[in-house]
């Protein structure tokens, strides 16, 4: 079965797996899920915790002799297994599949890895852990499900947000969810009525929302002027370098001109097809090149040339505000011809 990371701990309260498969970008969220997992194992009998890292050199007979130590005197054990980055190359794939096969009811098998590519998640090892466990996804919530996450944290601290308050604090944590919860933690301790209000939050809080060039081009694609103005001003706050912003988006436009000349002969999703274009960012580039046209992105990759030669030539000289106005003029809908 597979569940959000913020239904864990209900589904905790019901039955414990033998296995869980926790995946996903945010850190705090499988923080917090090992945290869950763990409390709960202790809590039914399992007194034995063992954390491995895996690498090319991990020797998987220490997981093995672990699985194999049934006796009346052996304590009920948790394994975590924490994967590499790189992801699970054949070798470890076979290793986890013989994991899979020795584990018993004195076990619980914890598999931590980042997030899942498609052709993880219908691998044998993956749906041969997961038929007899649950996976928990701990992807960042995008900004439609950060206001529900808001709400669902605000309600385990007794806090009472108005829509509004939920809202702003959505916005100011975006892509900060660390920082968000010390923000409510802090909220709780400052309010005890747990009523927040645009009034209190602003007396309260600083801005910790912390933006990355991505979190930008996705705005751009989108079209969404508004909120790429607001990401490129905190970015400009923060002191990213303008070259690194022009180095990003200037891949993404070139892109985006290869793939308009590309549709002239077949459809979008055969394009999409073409450049491995994720599912969840196929509406992201769909809005794109139905907004700009072959014009349009030429004349703003050359704007980005002038940005990048202004960055690089006139120190006392800012490349800031053409910038920003290359984020503007990206947003904007242009009729293509």
């Amino acid at each position: 079965m597979r569940i959000f990371a913020d239904r864990l701990m209900e589904q905790l309260s019901k039955q414990l797996h033998p296995t869980y498969l926790i995946f996903g970008n945010e850190p705090l969220l499988i923080q917090e899920s090992r945290q869950t997992i763990q409390k709960s194992a202790f809590a039914q009998g399992f007194e034995e915790r063992h954390r491995f890292s895996i690498d090319s050199s991990f020797d998987w007979n220490i997981v093995f002799d672990c699985c194999q130590a049934m006796s009346l005197f052996s304590a009920r054990q948790l394994i975590e297994l924490e994967l590499p980055e790189s992801g699970v190359n054949a070798a470890i794939a076979k290793e986890l599949l013989a994991v899979s096969e020795l584990l018993h009811n004195d076990i619980i098998l914890v598999v931590i890895g980042s997030k899942l590519t498609k052709a993880q998640e219908n691998a044998k090892w993956f749906k041969t852990l997961n038929n007899n466990g649950c996976w928990v996804n701990c992807l960042t919530p995008d900004i439609q499900r950060l206001p529900q996450f808001v709400q669902t944290r605000c309600r385990a601290l007794n806090l009472k947000p108005d829509p509004e308050a939920v809202q702003l604090l959505a916005q100011w944590h975006e892509g900060n969810l660390f920082a968000l919860t010390q923000s409510l933690e802090k909220l709780a301790l400052i309010y005890p009525d747990g009523e927040l209000n645009l009034i209190r939050l602003e007396e309260s809080l600083s801005r910790h929302n912390h933006f990355t060039a991505f979190h930008w081009v996705d705005a751009l694609l989108a079209g969404k002027a508004n909120r790429a103005q607001r990401i490129i001003r905190q970015l400009e706050a923060e002191g990213v370098e303008v070259v690194i912003l022009a180095r990003t988006i200037q891949k993404e436009l070139s892109q985006l001109l290869s793939m308009s000349q590309m549709l002239k002969a077949m459809p979008m999703g055969k394009v999409f097809d073409a450049y491995k274009v994720w599912q969840s960012k196929r509406p992201l580039y769909s809005s794109a090149l139905n907004r700009l046209s072959v014009t349009r992105v030429s004349q703003l990759l050359q704007m980005l040339a002038k940005i990048e030669l202004l960055a690089k030539t006139q120190y006392d000289q800012s490349s800031w505000p053409l910038l920003h106005q290359l984020s503007i003029e990206m947003c904007q809908p242009h009729v293509k011809l």
